[in-house]
């Protein structure tokens, strides 16, 4: 029987009652090896009062505030924060005091460098990897101090104080030997005096050993620190006598160490430890201006980029060795440290491999990454560059490291440099719209078509025919296509006309390659000649748009017969001589020249746009895809290459750009191009029809996100599979919220959450869809967490009951990983559960909405309705399911209506809402003949005095024009039935549209962000730095002004050096041979593509 099903019952997870019956203790020897051993007489603890539940420790717990997360699983240690912990504890003790070790027992050696300076032996653990003591108190934090180390420093393995109760003493897996504390949970035996550890996996998953239940499997640390059976939480009395110390000064304690291990919290008072970078402006004075304060940025994340790629060295490397057709050498092996999601990896990125064992002379040799892991295989596949000296008779001993390069962090530095020094660079008009001037909007003198639809493709709705118009007439537009509304095939049609209507070239890029891969195909059917540039890394990738590809076409050019010659024999042999292999190359440049130069649409990535092949080019019309996920200097690389005309088609109301250093982040880096330029008044012409998902799945979206404004181009018998058996609460709704309430546990990374509760829930889904008669190709999981996903994944493989071949065809990702990708179901797995920590970037809403909009037939969400509901967001999304009675609990075949009682939220969204507003322009409103801009917002005050302002912080979605929403019994905002879909919609006359049109473009800066009394205007907003006086209209010849401005630009006096920006790797020179992906990762992981 599936011990799992006994740990977490039918109904959703273990209750407080279940857990409190749990009897714990700790026998684990001193010695060298693992083992269980029964408690000495001497030694016994009290087995009765050692409760999981240890009240001692959650009288002193409390809540946290939670931030948006700029990574996969960064709003992890944002949960550790301050919140008043102790509440329980007088006034004073957050107070900070100094006395001297002889004065209080309870203090360390000051020489020591933890936290706190408690060294009560009972409660305090060594870590293993630092040799740095810590306590068991949290202090102000809402985590121990140790397990706060723990995660922020990422080791896992501790050792108790010699004179604690069970001596020195380091808990390890009886199994396994595993020493990773984020793993090790125990199991009491039948002997009452006995426990065992053993970790979550797979030990506990898999052990049949009669004399113990894994059903009872608990984790050693819970809420965050660890139980008080084995490592006793300080006294009240030590804890007020103990030094105070903050999350804030944790982190930047820790930050130190990784630098000086011997840092102290002296050390934190030194002038520069706390150095922020400028923050972004919403206006800029030039471009010198502009390149000031972003090329820091991008240093800053080049930097971090490039420590945390050089530190992921893996020895003990067990190689697979193969052959491919090309000849080439390819490696297969496992990388570990891939699991904890501290960085990650995608085809094209370039690792080395090393040996030094004494089967073979010592070698060392690069390759690029032709495959990674996934559900079927965790085999990552490298194909080595060269086979010279290949250790091929070796397996064992090999070492792996990450070969970091700077190409696409140089090429956003040598973007701005030139947005600043060249004139060409872009038009005026672009120039001072980009830098956030106010301008008199323009309109394009050009033929428009008889039909907007283009050839090839679907026929246009109305709002999709209305945004080609207006894109055609303008020299800078903005789309914003919400899920499903067929964004990339109005791309495709504007990119159509843009290539018939004028001369030259057309430059589409995204910064996702998935993402050119699918425009690129769209954009082939309407019979334009593309060519698809791929950096050279990604040249042996099979894709359906292969034969588009520049070498593909290079290969296929029968003009040149010696080349071909020469590409026969290179693919026969795997090298040429030196001299062919320069004849070769001279040949492909001159055939690539050939091929770019007849083309009328090149399609790459945005890092992709600064390929030396390109640099001699010039693009009149930029069409930047997917523009809300790249960040503002990525979009620039395409920009700067003589853009008159540019189109940034995105939706800021789901996942942004993905930042990974903090500082940069919190700067504002993290704030795209789409997303300024909505700020400073251009608004961005909304798509309206979905054709994605079933009516009842895009009504909450619609209304919560996009003001009720979403039309459905399906309808519900279109969506509805009578012939899929599943036991939906409402027969002809597909969507349910399924109650968990297992509680949460930190993963094996100690970065990251799993439930396992809910992961058992998930297969038990997953096989009622199989028997259904849904295909895994059909079904997609989705969580926010990689501990959670790498759970789901292995569960499912361990306690399947189907074939095992099945579950490793289901996709289970990211919610970033998902974006712009669609499935026929999805089920979503919350996995947070606690009491007091929140529930972090589920708060988000931009990431709520991403997952709820990814299916088209149907929605399962698991979660804790409890905890969820504390937040108003999710307190919205549950009482709509709770009022269409989707909201559910009980075993699959005998689901029930909930009868859970939410928590109130802490914030209510209609206090909220006021600080915000849509910056949306769709073809209604602009054919409405109403004033688009509204006076009484002009006269609200301002909630904001920073520059940087945020368009997706947690709960802007909802506009603040209360008028339009419809109350109902349960609170949840509607809005006004949006209009039908249908040939029958009312159109504006010409004049009205020409006369909307005019008014709109122009900045409303005061609008978007509320102003003191009287109005704000644009400079109060962009900062003293710019003198904003009202509408002004700048000319080509007034840019040279900047050339007086050289003082502002930052760390050179050399008008032409990037010096101060300048990290290329000290190995490496850029040239047309290394253009290729050298930091190729997904966007959405928070890395850039090219």
């Amino acid at each position: 029987m599936d011990t799992f099903d006994n740990f977490q019952s039918e109904y959703g997870g273990i209750g407080d009652d279940d857990t409190a019956s749990i009897i714990s203790g700790y026998t684990q020897r001193t010695g060298v090896g693992p083992s269980k051993v029964t408690l000495n007489a001497a030694d016994a603890l009290d087995l009765d009062a050692l409760s999981i539940a240890d009240d001692h420790v959650a009288n002193r717990r409390s809540g946290l505030a939670n931030d948006v997360a700029v990574s996969l699983d960064d709003d992890f240690d944002m949960n550790f924060e301050d919140n008043g912990i102790g509440v329980d504890l007088p006034e004073y003790a957050c107070r900070q005091v100094t006395f001297s070790p002889a004065a209080s027992p309870f203090l360390i050696e000051s020489s020591s460098h933890s936290y706190c300076g408690i060294h009560s032996p009972a409660s305090v653990v060594k870590c293993l990897v630092c040799s740095k003591w810590f306590c068991n108190s949290r202090g102000n934090t809402a985590a121990s101090h140790i397990v706060n180390h723990l995660v922020r420093a990422k080791h896992k393995e501790v050792v108790l104080h010699s004179e604690s109760p069970l001596g020195e003493t380091t808990p390890e897996c009886y199994n396994c030997g595993s020493k990773n504390v984020f793993m090790l949970g125990f199991i009491p035996a039948k002997s009452d005096t006995v426990v065992v550890l053993l970790c979550r996996q797979p030990c506990a998953a898999i052990s049949k050993d009669i004399s113990w239940n894994t059903a009872l499997w608990a984790p050693l640390i819970e809420d965050r620190s660890f139980l008080s059976w084995l490592v006793t939480p300080p006294s009240e009395q030590e804890q007020l006598r103990a030094r105070q110390i903050t999350y804030a000064q944790i982190n930047r304690l820790e930050d130190l160490w990784r630098e000086n291990a011997n840092a102290t919290l002296d050390d934190l008072e030194k002038p520069g430890v706390d150095d922020e970078p400028q923050p972004i402006l919403q206006r800029y004075e030039d471009a010198y201006q502009y390149q000031n304060i972003f090329g820091p940025l991008v240093k800053i994340e080049a930097d971090y980029d490039k420590r945390l790629k050089e530190s992921q060295t893996q020895d003990d490397i067990v190689i697979r060795w193969d052959q491919g057709l090309n000849q080439k050498r390819i490696a297969w092996f496992n990388f570990p440290k891939l699991e904890s999601g501290e960085v990650r990896l995608a085809v094209g990125d370039e690792l080395r491999l090393r040996y030094h064992g004494d089967s073979h002379n010592a070698w060392e040799g690069s390759g690029h990454v032709l495959k990674i892991p996934n559900n079927i295989s965790d085999e990552i596949g490298l194909e080595l560059r060269r086979n010279d000296g290949v250790p091929v008779d070796c397996t064992h001993g090999f070492s792996v490291d990450f070969v970091w390069k700077s190409t696409s962090f140089d090429r956003m530095q040598l973007a701005m440099k030139t947005f600043a020094i060249d004139e060409k660079s872009v038009s005026g008009y672009i120039y001072h719209k980009l830098l956030g001037h106010d301008l008199e909007p323009t309109v394009l003198r050009t033929q428009m078509p008889k039909r907007f639809s283009a050839p090839g493709l679907p026929e246009l709705n109305h709002s999709q025919m209305y945004a080609v118009k207006s894109v055609l007439q303008k020299p800078i537009s903005l789309i914003q296509g919400p899920p499903g509304t067929g964004k990339t095939v109005t791309s495709a049609s504007i990119v159509y006309h843009l290539a018939k209507m004028n001369p030259g070239q057309v430059l589409v890029c995204a910064p996702s390659n998935v993402a050119v891969d699918q425009l690129t195909e769209k954009i082939h059917a309407t019979g334009l000649k593309v060519v698809r540039l791929t950096a050279k890394s990604r040249e042996a990738l099979e894709s359906s748009i292969a034969f588009l590809t520049l070498h593909r076409q290079v290969a296929a050019f029968t003009a040149h017969t010696e080349l071909q010659k020469l590409i026969q024999l290179k693919n026969e042999l795997g090298e040429l001589s030196q001299p062919d292999e320069r004849k070769y190359k001279t040949l492909v440049r001159n055939c690539e020249r050939e091929i770019l130069a007849a083309a009328d649409v090149i399609c790459c990535t945005c890092v992709g746009t600064g390929d030396p092949r390109l640099s001699k080019l010039k693009f009149r019309t930029v069409l930047i895809d997917e523009a809300t996920q790249a960040a503002e200097p990525e979009c620039m690389i395409p920009l700067v290459l003589g853009c008159k005309q540019v189109v940034l088609v995105g939706d800021h109301q789901q996942l942004g750009p993905v930042i990974m250093n903090k500082k940069a982040a919190r700067a504002g880096l993290t704030q795209s191009l789409f997303e300024r330029l909505v700020l400073l008044g251009n608004r961005p012409i909304r798509l309206q029809v979905q054709y994605r998902m079933h009516p009842c799945l895009s009504e909450f979206p619609s209304n919560m996100f996009y003001e009720g404004t979403l039309q459905n181009g399906v309808t519900a018998p279109e969506r509805l599979r009578k012939n899929v058996d599943f036991p939906w609460p409402v027969a002809d709704t597909p969507m349910m919220f399924y109650q968990n309430l297992g509680q949460e546990e930190i993963s094996s990374s100690g970065t990251s959450f799993l439930n396992r509760t809910e992961a058992s829930n998930v297969e038990k889904i997953v096989t009622k869809f199989f028997k259904a008669g849904v295909v895994p190709g059909q079904i997609g999981v989705i969580t926010p967490y990689e501990g959670q996903r790498s759970y789901i994944v292995n569960y499912m493989q361990y306690h399947g009951t189907l074939k095992k071949d099945l579950y490793k065809e289901i996709e289970v990702a990211s919610v970033d990983a998902f974006q712009g990708r669609e499935k026929d179901y999805i089920i979503l797995s919350c996995v947070r559960s606690n009491e007091h920590q929140g529930i972090g970037f589920l708060n988000d809403p931009r990431r709520l909405n991403v997952a709820l909009t990814r299916a088209k037939y149907g929605v399962v969400i698991l979660g804790n309705p409890k905890v969820l509901s504390k937040h108003p967001l999710w307190h919205y999304l549950l009482t709509h399911y709770k009022e269409k009675q989707c909201l559910v609990e009980g075993p699959l075949n005998n689901l029930q209506p909930s009868m859970i009682q939410f928590s109130k939220p802490r914030r209510t969204l209609n206090k909220s809402m006021e600080q915000f507003r849509r910056h949306d322009y769709s073809d209604a409103e602009a054919t409405s003949g109403a004033p688009v801009l509204n006076d009484a917002r002009r006269a609200a005050t301002s909630a904001y005095e920073s520059n940087f302002y945020r368009t997706h912080d947690p709960l802007g979605y909802i506009p603040s024009d209360v008028q339009s929403l419809k109350s109902s019994t349960s609170g949840l905002p509607h809005f006004g039935a949006a209009a039908s879909f249908g040939p029958s919609k009312q159109k504006a006359s010409a004049g009205q549209k020409r006369a909307t049109y005019a008014s709109y473009a122009s900045s409303i800066i005061s609008q978007d962000v509320a102003g003191a009394p009287g109005g704000t205007d644009a400079s109060s907003v962009a900062g003293s730095q710019f003198e904003h006086n009202g509408s002004i209209v700048f000319s080509q010849s007034d840019r040279l002004r900047r050339r007086n401005s050289l003082t502002s630009m930052a760390g050179t006096s050399d008008i032409g050096s990037i010096s101060a920006y300048d990290y290329k790797s000290q190995d490496s020179v850029i040239d047309a041979d290394d253009s290729e992906s050298q930091y190729s990762h997904s966007a959405q992981s928070g890395v850039t593509e090219f």
